[in-house]
């Protein structure tokens, strides 16, 4: 087990290292270049609507990348406090298979459908 979570934090710490130099491109690419549309009728209004969805589409990834790199940061210092593949929720031992697929989980299976299920419940109809 010891070798699956070794590369299972090796796989977490290049994760981290992915997301940050996402960010930084992300952000070296919000810099607007000067180059104005020329021959539009609506000139000035349309470029502004395009620099709008643009920066909220950046934002919006900038938030899921930086909400990513939290869950990768939060799952590296459980390594380091020992915790790391213990449920948060009930503290038994996450199965290595979820933690293959998702490294950065924090509940096991059962409690992920238990609050999956009280999720579902609280915003239904009626």
């Amino acid at each position: 087990m010891a070798d699956e979570y070794k590369a299972l934090r090796t796989r977490l710490a290049n994760d981290r290292k992915r997301l940050l130099e996402e960010l930084e491109q992300l952000r070296a690419a919000a810099h607007p270049t000067e180059e104005r549309r020329e021959g539009s009728p609506f000139g000035k209004r349309e470029e502004e609507a395009t620099e709008s969805l643009e920066l909220e589409r950046r934002l919006a990834l900038e938030k899921q990348i930086r909400e990513q790199s939290n869950e990768v940061e939060a799952a590296l210092q459980k390594f380091e406090k020992d915790t790391y593949g213990l449920c948060e929720n009930c503290g038994k031992p996450i199965d290595i298979e979820r933690l293959e697929a998702l490294p950065q989980a924090k509940l096991c299976l059962d409690c992920k459908a238990l609050q999956a299920k009280n999720a579902k419940g609280r915003f239904s109809p009626g």
